[in-house]
């Protein structure tokens, strides 16, 4: 069916529209741990925090379009590091606001992947992140993270239009946890660096902001992480709390 037939819009509206059954607490459950192992085990960590750092560059730049700066390019790298370049005022709070949203926004996109998917909107979510996706492709401008982008983008596409009611319910709620289960850990692990960091990280610029040590950011942002994370449980598993 062509994407320009009327017949196919209505269809695709049908599908991101459409109210899925809310899986039982077993299921939540158990993608829960499955998520929790992809987090914290060595081999898959690195896999993982790729697409938490897409999410934190996204985080920097909507921020930055929303506080009036200009979005000049974002670059995501294999070693999973990434970099949202824009331009405007250098001080003030929408400055301040911008470089906060980068670790903040895993937690955030996860609570409302967790809304969506306690209201049975699992398809919705999906397709969301596909347009998501599709945006941020206008801005990125390195190779890797293009083709980083179009496979992530492929694969939702394909898992929305394709496959069983219950891969796509797995998927949506993976990476819901995901998001909500990994959004601590990069901030943990800046703890852990100390001194021996480097002094770009986004605590050490907005120290540099506020003249608010870099620790007490790292500390506040982790606290603000850990609160989402204890939202998107009690949203997912209520029962769990």
């Amino acid at each position: 069916m062509r994407s320009d037939d009327p017949g196919f819009l209505s269809q695709v509206w049908e599908r991101a529209t459409a109210v899925q059954p809310v899986p039982d607490a077993g299921f939540v459950l158990l993608t829960g741990v499955l998520a929790l192992v992809l987090v914290l085990a060595p081999a898959t960590w690195p896999r993982v925090r790729l697409p938490v750092t897409v999410v934190h560059e996204a985080g920097h730049a909507v921020i930055a379009l929303l506080v009036g700066r200009r979005l000049q390019s974002i670059h995501l790298h294999s070693d999973t590091s990434g970099l949202m370049v824009s331009r405007g005022r250098p001080t003030g709070p929408g400055m301040v606001a911008m470089l906060a949203a980068g670790y903040l926004a895993p937690a955030a996109l996860g609570i409302g992947a967790a809304l969506l998917l306690a209201a049975g909107r699992g398809i919705a979510m999906l397709w969301l992140l596909l347009l998501l996706t599709a945006a941020l492709l206008l801005w990125v401008r390195n190779l890797y993270g293009v083709l980083t982008l179009l496979l992530g983008g492929a694969g939702i596409a394909l898992l929305t239009w394709y496959a069983s009611p219950t891969a796509q319910s797995v998927v949506a709620y993976l990476i819901a946890w995901v998001l909500l289960l990994a959004a601590p850990r990069p901030l943990i692990e800046l703890l852990g660096t100390g001194r021996t960091r480097r002094r770009t990280t986004d605590p050490d610029q907005l120290a540099r902001l506020t003249r608010v040590p870099a620790l007490l950011w790292t500390l506040v942002l982790l606290a603000a992480n850990l609160a989402g994370l204890v939202t998107g449980v009690t949203t997912l598993a209520p029962d769990l709390l």
